[in-house]
């Protein structure tokens, strides 16, 4: 290419397309062109293959790649991460000449029985610009990555082989317009197919299904570019002719808990489209967001697409896995950050019941580098692009119940454009609201939404006492509008902690609806080490020369689609019913909008130290949406040891979404204390300690080193705050990752050993001091720990707590208290008092970048075996357990989980306490009352030699 080509300069969104019109189902003949194409990566444009779309061009030479997917996942370039900052100079509409282009090539057969006329060639998502070829003519171009973009091809159709040529550009002026968080991706990654058009066909179709929920009517009104005959058997409808309307009677509304559908037919010109019809209606009215005339509340994930081996090329598996973990982990809503999802996600979304917030392929973050110079929402030269990208979301997802609102897209500033891209939303659809959180204004759009409010704003928003607009005559809009936080909590590494807090806030405050935590998935890219070991890949891990490193795993699921702790506690923060047990009853609270609980089932349990004695079935009574009812619970007899109550909300019958038994809900009730710690006393044994340190360096048989007080812990990345207050550094500056012990004082007693000692870092005069008192219980060891600061202790300290090191020939983990995954001070709805077990290896979180994971809280007991015997550890008051093959400091210096080398010990951390999570990694730190500070404290632990046949 000697002259760069139109797409390649010009701010136009393409030529040649056809109109854009809803996704639907048809039985109109098709040709599926996935699978293997030929390919060649030129690495600039001006490297493009001359005649590489010519019918008879000699394509042997060129190796071959799939469709769906990226070229960078098939070998050809290298994948890129940034988050805000664009990789490449930002000289709009200009972008380099080292501009990596695809050339794809495809031969496909057309069938002989193939009818005559028009036929449409899709594409469902290009990133970032293409050209098409057929049989040598160029059909056109197009923009716009995550959107569809059809051709006209009737007319270029040849019978039997047909060859099309595609050429894909990396870069383009529409980059831009796409700079979301994720991974710099390119290529052929949705789906591509040839599709004929019958003459007389429906083109296009609008289901408008309106619910009053003041009657239970329904009206239905389905407008086609041509005249159809619909049919809805369900509804008596056989073959009457669109629009209507047609008002049906009682019809069953949909809603994300119950997402009733109506299958239907249209049928023109010999095709028959198949629609699944949800009848609802979605106002904002009296400040609020409704649905069928109530105020919901969101429970939502922001959700990219994401693959870990084929990128944003997501299978039909990916999206089931994604809907279904939504709905077993109680989630009610999905933003689509931040573009618009393959389409048949919505079809899911639809069926199985998820309120979707579908967003416009539009972001332009880095221009925040420029002061937001040039930026493309406020230069009218990229309005038609941007109202096109506006009309192609609206246009291709209309008719699916679950899309509740439209966003115009994330993080692109201000301007004029933003305005217009709302008016043609509006005036297409005004069946919808519409959102973007850069209006803070809030003058064209529906909805007052934000990202990563603190609670106190979130509560001052609640009270409608937020700060005056800019504008004063649009303040009494917007505090009248409803508020939505488009991204909150957000879930990078261990946490988002605080999440509690801010349901409790969206539960007192009408205008408060929730919001959607960011994000679902970690977009990791798996890869292996020279010997073979699996790991997720970040940003930086591919020689990026700029990159935001592992700020792309902020997610609620691992790039695998396993839960993550987060998402655990996520579920049970967002819980649809509330279980509060006391003794002799039980209220259970329906939080949700339309469902009553009928499809669930009650069951209690009496646990004496984590162990079921006694249980049940509850009757409970279907209780309606936000009822409440109490029933009676059975009383359980005494029991010297402590026992709980526990009762679950469990799926009655399988769901589409969830096998019966499927936990909901939980709530217990602690009926007994069990007995009070009594000491029998004995002799203590010197040579149990190390003469110098006053260390502990045997337990019967077992050696030990330790326990000491401990203060550090591997980072998290909210204690990072890459995006928010960062806490780490601080700590590093006070030294508390580096604190040394100096012994003041060793006593031998009549009672048993005393050893003071200084803790403190350097080049400080801050310090603890620590006094540890040991005697004997039998065979058992008691240890009381005292500790002291010194000194001005004015910020927050990691935790607070003993380390001790045992033989790595522990391998299994019991315990009585909080399980059964990891919990901290401010993430711990999810813990469950109970009993659990666990190996040494399944007590660690594999967050893509190591850090402190894999605390149980609440911990009475615990017992650490091996094959030849293990300690017993218990904790007055409770102790934060965790345990693990390699201490903090290997987890602080660990890039990736395969850096992690198990020793020759077991660490073990006893804490009192360790500080909160927040959400600093984007957001807000931790609340006051979950932050630790140094202070006097007083614990006591236990610690009884196990020989290898004793089990608890």
């Amino acid at each position: 290419m000697s002259t760069p080509p139109p797409l390649l300069t010009s701010m136009s969104p393409g030529e040649n397309r056809r109109a854009p019109r809803a996704h639907v189902r048809s039985d109109a003949p098709r040709i599926q062109l996935d699978g293997s194409w030929r390919f060649s990566l030129a690495p600039r444009a001006d490297d493009a293959t001359d005649g590489f779309e010519a019918p008879g061009f000699d394509d042997d030479g060129w190796g071959t790649i799939e469709v769906p997917g990226h070229w960078q996942l098939q070998g050809h370039g290298r994948p890129a991460y940034t988050n805000v900052r664009y990789p490449f100079p930002v000289d709009p509409p200009f972008v380099p000449d080292e501009n990596p282009t695809g050339e794809y090539r495809r031969t496909f057969e057309l069938p002989g029985d193939w009818p005559d006329g028009d036929a449409v060639l899709r594409f469902l998502g290009v990133d970032s610009a293409f050209t098409v070829w057929l049989n040598g003519v160029e059909l056109g171009w197009s923009t716009g990555s995550r959107l569809t973009a059809e051709l006209d091809v009737g007319p270029h159709l040849r019978a039997g082989a047909n060859v099309l040529a595609v050429r894909v550009h990396q870069w383009s002026p529409a980059s831009y317009l796409e700079d979301q968080d994720m991974w710099w991706l390119s290529g052929l990654f949705r789906s591509v197919s040839v599709i004929s058009r019958p003459a007389g066909s429906v083109d296009d179709v609008f289901v408008h299904a309106d619910y009053d929920h003041t009657t239970g009517t329904g009206t239905l009104r389905v407008d086609t570019d041509v005249p159809a005959l619909l049919t809805v058997p369900e509804l008596g409808l056989e073959g009457v002719a669109t629009p209507g309307p047609y008002v049906v009677p009682a019809v069953e509304p949909w809603s994300a808990e119950q997402p009733r559908l109506y299958d239907a037919t249209l049928t023109a010109g010999g095709e028959t489209i198949t629609l699944r019809i949800g009848f609802r209606t979605v106002v904002v009215a009296d400040g609020l967001l409704t649905v069928n005339g109530r105020r919901i509340l969101f429970r939502g994930v922001n959700r990219h697409e994401w693959n870990p081996d084929r990128g944003r090329a997501v299978t039909a598996q990916d999206m089931l896995a994604d809907v279904t973990l939504m709905k077993q982990h109680n989630i009610n809503a999905v933003r689509t950050s931040h573009y618009p999802p393959h389409p048949d996600f919505l079809d899911l979304c639809d069926e199985y019941g998820l309120y979707v917030i579908d967003e416009c392929d539009y972001e332009t973050h880095g221009f925040l580098f420029a002061d937001w110079m040039g930026n493309p929402s406020d230069d009218l030269r990229w309005r038609p692009a941007l109202l096109d990208r506006m009309r192609r979301t609206v246009e291709r997802d209309k008719n699916h119940p679950s899309v509740i609102m439209w966003s115009l897209g994330n993080e692109a500033g201000s301007g004029q454009n933003l305005p217009a891209m709302s008016a043609v939303a509006h005036e297409r659809d005004p069946g919808r609201p519409v959102h973007y959180e850069g209006d803070w204004e809030s003058s064209y759009v529906d909805v007052y939404s934000r990202m990563y409010p603190t609670h106190d704003e979130v509560d001052e928003i609640g009270r409608h006492a937020e700060p005056l607009t800019a504008d004063p005559e649009l303040d009494a809009h917007r505090r009248g509008l409803p508020f939505v936080l488009c991204e909150y909590g957000h879930a990078m590494g261990t946490g988002p902690g605080g999440l509690l807090e801010y349901q409790e806030l969206f539960e007192r405050y009408p205008r408060c609806q929730g919001g959607f935590i960011w994000e679902w998935i970690d977009h990791g890219i798996r890869q292996r080490t020279a010997d073979g070991r699996e790991f997720f890949a970040y940003g930086g891990d591919f020689g990026e020369p700029l990159h935001d490193g592992n700020f792309v795993a902020d997610g609620l699921l691992f790039p695998d689609r396993r839960p993550s702790p987060g998402l655990v506690e996520y579920k049970a923060v967002i819980a649809p019913v509330r279980i509060t047990v006391e003794r002799g009853r039980v209220t259970v609270a329906n939080l949700q909008d339309f469902a009553d609980t009928s499809a669930l089932r009650f069951t209690w349990s009496h646990e004496v130290e984590g162990v079921a004695t006694q249980s049940g079935e509850l009757v409970v009574p279907p209780v309606p949406a936000h009822g409440t009812t109490t029933v009676p619970l059975p009383t359980p007899a005494a029991t010297a040891a402590e026992s709980w109550l526990t009762v679950r909300a469990v799926l009655g019958q399988a769901a589409a979404w969830a096998p019966a038994g499927h936990e909901v809900a939980v709530g217990q009730y602690q009926v007994g204390t069990g007995p009070a710690w009594s000491v029998t006393g004995g002799t203590l044994s010197r040579d149990l300690f190390d003469p110098h340190a006053g260390l502990l360096t045997r337990l019967g048989g077992l050696p030990v080193d330790g326990p000491r007080l401990d203060l550090w812990r591997a980072p998290t990345d909210n204690d990072l705050g890459m995006a928010g207050t960062p806490v780490a550094p601080r700590w590093r500056e006070l030294g508390l990752d580096r604190v040394t012990h100096r012994v003041v004082e060793q006593r031998w007693d009549a009672d048993g050993f005393t050893l003071r000692t200084r803790v403190a870092p350097a080049a400080t005069d801050l310090g603890l001091l620590a006094t540890y008192r040991w005697s004997a219980d039998g065979d058992a060891l008691v240890l009381t720990v005292e500790v002291v600061p010194e000194g001005p202790w004015t910020d927050p300290i990691p935790r607070l707590g003993l380390r001790m090191a045992l033989p790595a020939e522990i391998s299994e983990v019991e315990w009585f208290g909080g399980g059964p995954g990891e919990a901290y001070a401010d993430s711990a709805r999810s813990a469950v008092v109970g009993r659990y077990r666990s190996s040494v290896d399944d007590l660690q979180t594999p967050y893509l970048r190591p850090q402190e994971n894999g605390n149980r809280a609440g911990v009475r007991w615990a017992e650490l075996r091996g094959s030849s015997g293990g300690v017993r550890v218990e904790g007055r008051p409770t102790v934060e357990l965790t345990v693990r093959r390699w201490t903090s400091e290997d987890l602080d210096a660990a890039a990736h989980p395969t850096d992690l080398v198990p020793r020759d010990r077991v660490y073990v951390n006893l804490d009192l306490a360790q500080t909160g999570l927040g959400s600093a990694s984007c957001g807000p730190g931790v609340l006051p009352q979950y932050e630790l500070y140094a202070s006097p404290a007083t614990w006591t632990v236990r610690l009884v030699p196990l020989d290898a046949s004793e089990r608890s």
